[in-house]
């Protein structure tokens, strides 16, 4: 992990990439947190959370960490205060074998304290990092690291300033937010300095196998298992006492900002579209290569500045109560604005900027994604993307196609897509398209300020699966592209304007 770290460091700015310059990487940042001195450098942990995605049922890295934090305590280590440390475990029958071992006193010291049950960090619901730190972080440009026993990753989706995130078990996440950085070698550098002034290593906190085995033959009970789901089916109190109108069809409240009717059948006929190409199309975003769909699908809190933030005030929602992308997935409105609004993401258009913006190329003008995008759909034009190799991969599904669509993209050419990300699009209607071997959006010359037609036949029976055909810029470029319908049926899904409005017309006609 260590060199994987240093990597990181060096390599360009993009994806596991922070272009840190050699003479800024030894930098420290001091500041104050709460009244006592304080230092971050690159590389520092500044989340630390046991989070529910990979812990719910395995009793041995949960007890795990609590012998870790134990030992921790006992040797006098302690975690910084400035890390954000939180225990989210998937299921309440966690908390009581931790408090059944005497371990959860343990977690706690080590700032471990129970903070729910569910998804938290890996979504982004780590909430704020205390303004100090963000402060330091802001100011120095820290490359600050999240350490997780998650299984989301990326940039921008954990913490806006995480850049560097890992995925650890719950007892390496304890370790890690003990030594405060991920750039330790685990094996020879010691984690910190116990209370005797000696020199603590990993080895000396680190539970044998025997160990754990004790804390769950003794500790992980099955009543606890019967006590906790038995009334899974009876709901709480508060879910009890909900309304809960007695049609059987969804009444769409036009003033709720989580639950709004999607725009997918609107003005939809019987007659399906039919196949069409793309006449005159701008380019609304220009990628290299590694675009995952944590990069395009909305995910993690909602940027004070972002235009669903704007959406969200001005329809009356105070900050506070932004809560996150994934809680809003059911209002296409704010989701769409989330599109492509990855903090992290590399667009060419910008030059080296890295951020959630694009530039409008009829005015030269950067705007936010979302922003350009409307703008080229009120004056009725199409857009395109560029990307290079393995666009779309990741597991933010849905959205990751919904979202474009929604925003006006006709048609992504990529040097090649992740498989299901490729089929996902076909499924909203987009084009899918690839570059020929050893060509790409750098090799042509195209910069994405040109504008693009798609020459695709008018009828679907003249289009086969993985056809060449032709796409022209303005500027007197062309170039031959494979268009990726893979099979018939993603043919007939295209045919009728994509998945929903096919599955909807087949549904009528039984």
């Amino acid at each position: 992990m260590k060199s994987d770290w240093n990597s990181c460091l060096n390599n360009k700015a993009g994806f596991k990439g922070f272009a840190v310059p050699k003479e800024a990487q030894d930098k420290v940042a001091k500041f104050s947190f709460h009244g006592q001195p304080a230092e971050l450098r690159h590389g520092s942990v500044v989340i630390a959370a046991i989070t529910s995605c990979t812990n719910t049922s395995n009793p041995s890295v949960m007890l795990g960490a609590g012998l870790v934090a134990k030992k921790a305590c006992e040797l006098g280590l302690q975690v910084k205060p400035w890390i954000k440390t939180s225990l989210a475990p998937g299921s309440g029958v966690v908390t009581k074998y931790l408090l059944q071992s005497g371990l959860q006193e343990y977690l706690n010291t080590q700032g471990f304290h129970i903070v729910g049950y569910g998804c938290t960090t890996c979504i982004g619901n780590s909430g704020e990092l205390d303004e100090s730190v963000a402060s330091a972080i802001s100011e120095n440009d820290i490359v600050a690291s999240a350490v997780l026993s998650g299984n989301r990753n990326f940039e921008g989706r954990v913490h806006a300033l995480t850049r560097a995130n890992y995925l650890a078990s719950p007892p390496l996440v304890v370790a890690y937010a003990l030594a405060g950085t991920v750039d330790i070698d685990f094996d020879k550098e010691p984690i910190g300095t116990g209370k005797d002034g000696k020199s603590v290593y990993f080895k000396d906190i680190w539970p044998s196998t025997e160990e754990i085995a004790e804390a769950v033959q003794s500790s992980v009970l099955p009543e606890m298992f019967k006590s906790t789901y038995e009334a899974i089916t009876k709901g709480n109190p508060m879910w009890n006492q909900l309304s809960v109108p007695s049609s059987t069809m969804y009444s769409w409240d036009p003033n709720s900002t989580y639950i709004h009717e999607p725009p997918y059948f609107k003005n939809m006929t019987m007659e399906p579209p039919g196949a069409h190409g793309v006449k005159d199309a701008y380019c609304l975003l220009n990628f290299g290569d590694s675009i995952t769909t944590d990069h395009i699908s909305p995910a993690g809190s909602i940027h004070k500045d972002s235009p669903a933030a704007k959406f969200l005030l001005d329809h009356g929602v105070e900050r506070k109560d932004f809560n996150s992308y994934g809680s809003r997935r059911g209002n296409d409105e704010v989701m769409a604005r989330g599109t492509f609004a990855n903090i992290r993401l590399v667009n060419k258009l910008l030059n080296g900027e890295v951020g959630p913006k694009t530039v409008h190329v009829p005015t030269g003008e950067k705007l936010y994604v979302f922003d350009a995008a409307m703008r080229y759909k009120d004056a009725g034009y199409d857009t395109i993307v560029l990307a290079g190799a393995e666009y779309g991969s990741g597991s933010s599904r849905d959205w990751a196609a919904k979202g474009p669509m929604l925003l006006g993209v006709k048609a992504v050419i990529a040097k090649s897509f992740e498989r299901i990300h490729r089929s996902n699009l076909v499924g909203m209607g987009i084009i899918p398209l690839c570059f020929k071997s050893g060509e790409d959006a750098d090799t042509l010359g195209l910069t994405g300020h040109e504008r693009y037609t798609i020459d695709l036949p008018s009828k679907i029976t003249d289009i086969r699966p993985g056809q060449d055909v032709t796409v022209t810029t303005d500027n007197g470029k062309s170039f031959t592209c494979t268009v990726r319908f893979d099979t018939e049926v993603e043919l007939a899904y295209f045919n009728n304007g994509g998945i929903l409005p096919y599955v909807i017309r087949n549904l009528i006609k039984q």
